[in-house]
């Protein structure tokens, strides 16, 4: 004879038969402070030039990019440096064109090899050096190129893993190869490319920023300008990157920032909401996340999770200079954003 079912056991049998789940038994999910999946993690710039050099000869141009994307071993297999922003190396030779598409997700350059390639962005061409740092807002057609005779490197950084996230994800390639090129090249570096001043009859505010590159020289003036002030313990003399009409973030998704640490300056500990990609811009140093030390030098690029305890030191005998991804903005605008010490 069958002993009877206990009334308990039935009701759970039918609950998940039918796609339900009791809070009861998912309470533990509910943490005391996250836990990510993505864990800290570094791509030594010795790997990345070996990747890119080879890359050269391995992987034609085509309708896709040249552009190897940085996967956190901690996400599974997703398409995510952390669990909202995805990293990439990506590389253009000589005479080459990256034709013309475009995608929901925003999408940012930082040129970290090479000069005079460009990126055109609905229809301006803007001319991109060794550590500019140049914008290509969602759905807007864009095409890379280069018409110099060196061939030039810079990391992508998107907000895919968020947009997947949304389903939220659009993409489109364009009929031609390039799009239409019909503005000024850098007009919107003329237009609002100056410290404090924008048109007056520009009555146009989008919610990204309508200066698609910041250069490297006017950053490296801010930054110096600045170097004698005492900045931020956690961060040292950090800028962010802002939108020249409002001036909050470059994008909604998106907070890009550089950051100087000088000879022998050792920064604070300090846990913040959201994650972060950094990429060393010149000088050594050593991060510490969540008791781990990654120790980094020019071109390395490293993924930190959200709410993982880290602080920077310059361990090099002259400046270190770090530029940086958030998802900061989604964080700040849900009301999420916490930090803390310890």
């Amino acid at each position: 004879m069958n002993a009877p079912v206990k009334t308990e056991d039935a009701f759970h049998q039918l609950i998940h038969e039918n796609h339900m789940w009791g809070l009861w038994e998912i309470a533990s999910q509910m943490t005391p402070h996250p836990r990510p999946q993505a864990i800290p993690y570094q791509w030594k710039w010795s790997l990345l030039e070996k990747v890119v050099r080879q890359s050269a000869t391995a992987v034609p141009v085509g309708d896709e990019r040249r552009a190897m994307q940085l996967f956190n071993p901690g996400l599974n297999g997703q398409w995510a440096t952390t669990n909202t922003l995805i990293a990439a190396v990506q590389v253009l030779l000589p005479g080459e064109i990256a034709r013309a598409h475009r995608h929901t997700p925003s999408a940012i350059r930082f040129i970290m090899q090479g000069n005079g390639a460009y990126t055109a962005v609905e229809g301006e061409k803007v001319l991109m050096h060794e550590g500019d740092f140049v914008l290509t807002a969602n759905w807007q057609w864009h095409d890379h190129g280069n018409e110099t005779n060196e061939t030039v490197v810079w990391m992508d950084g998107l907000d895919v893993p968020l947009t997947k996230a949304l389903d939220c994800i659009f993409f489109e390639m364009h009929k031609e190869l390039k799009a239409e090129h019909a503005k000024p090249v850098n007009g919107s570096k003329a237009l609002y490319g100056h410290a404090n001043l924008a048109p007056t009859w520009v009555k146009e505010r989008p919610r990204f920023s309508p200066l698609m590159i910041y250069s490297f020289d006017q950053t490296m003036e801010a930054l110096h300008a600045l170097r004698d002030r005492d900045g931020s313990p956690y961060e040292g003399i950090a800028l962010e990157y802002t939108h020249p009409q409002t001036g909050g973030p470059v994008m909604p998704t998106m907070s890009c920032r550089i950051q100087l640490l000088r000879r022998g300056e050792k920064l604070k500990a300090r846990r913040v909401t959201g994650s972060s990609v950094f990429h060393v811009v010149q000088g050594q140093g050593r991060t510490l996340i969540d008791g781990n030390a990654f120790d980094w030098g020019k071109g390395d690029i490293i993924a930190l999770p959200s709410w993982a305890l880290h602080a920077h030191e310059n361990t090099g005998s002259g400046d270190a200079i770090l530029f940086s991804i958030s998802d900061r903005p989604v964080i700040e605008t849900l009301g999420f954003y916490r930090e803390a010490t310890s």
